[in-house]
Order: structure tokens, then C-alpha cells, then sequence
């Protein structure tokens, strides 16, 4: 089992930044990939991007590539999205979800189905 919770969204302006942290539970948490998603009003969930548990594996979404970045720190059981060039498009929740049947170098993919577990969501809300 892995319990996650994100914190760290927020209101900020155009063009800054934000980092989210997902903090993890779970004992094999260091070998668990995470990805992160997001989904505004009316929208579908989609893919941010992903880590792998060793954390050097690590996959964006095109819209998000050159300004996302997604880091770990296992020893905290905490995996960051540290977001800059922030724009209104970016406004949405954020998620962070585990896959429970991975391993120390397995890629993230950009399929929700994929992960077992799930946080409650952060918001993040970019003004213009």
C-alpha cells in the first residue's frame, strides 16, 4: 500500500514558478514510479510527466517539456514537480500517482490506468 499526499499548489502570476511535493508512504516506495497529471474544469486527466524509483528515469509531456521538472528525494519519500514559466494553461489540479508493480528503473508512462494509487490534488491556478 502507498498513501500520497501533495501539497505545495498555489496562485501565482504568469511566468513564475511553483514546486509541488508528493509525499509518500509505503516501505518499497524507492522502487515505485510516480507520475504526475493534472486535469482542469471540463478537461480529461492528462499525463504531466513521470519518474522512475531510482530516479533517473524521467519522461514530460510535450507542453510541459524545458519548463516541468520532476525529482526525488527516496530517502524523504517525497518526489517534487517543480514548475516554471508558469502560464494560464498550466491551471489545473495536480496529482501524483504510484504504480505499485515497478521497479528501481522502469519508465513512467502517460497512461492514468497504469497507476494504483493516488493523492487528493493540489490546485494550481495561473493568472494572466
Amino acid at each position: 500500500q502507498v498513501q500520497l499526499v501533495e501539497s505545495g499548489g498555489g496562485l501565482v502570476q504568469a511566468g513564475g514558478s511553483l514546486r509541488l511535493s508528493c509525499a509518500a508512504s509505503g516501505r518499497t516506495f524507492s522502487s515505485t514510479t510516480v507520475g504526475w497529471f493534472r486535469q482542469a474544469p471540463g478537461k480529461e486527466r492528462e499525463f504531466v510527466g513521470g519518474i522512475s524509483g531510482s530516479g533517473s528515469i524521467t519522461d514530460y509531456a510535450d507542453s510541459v517539456k524545458g519548463r516541468f521538472t520532476i525529482s526525488r528525494d527516496n530517502a524523504k519519500k517525497t518526489v517534487y514537480l517543480q514548475m516554471n514559466s508558469l502560464k494560464p494553461e498550466d491551471t489545473a489540479v495536480y496529482y501524483c500517482a504510484a504504480a505499485s508493480t515497478t521497479g528501481l528503473f522502469t519508465h513512467p508512462r502517460n497512461s492514468a490506468s497504469w497507476y494504483d494509487y493516488w493523492g487528493q490534488g493540489t490546485q494550481v491556478t495561473v493568472s494572466s
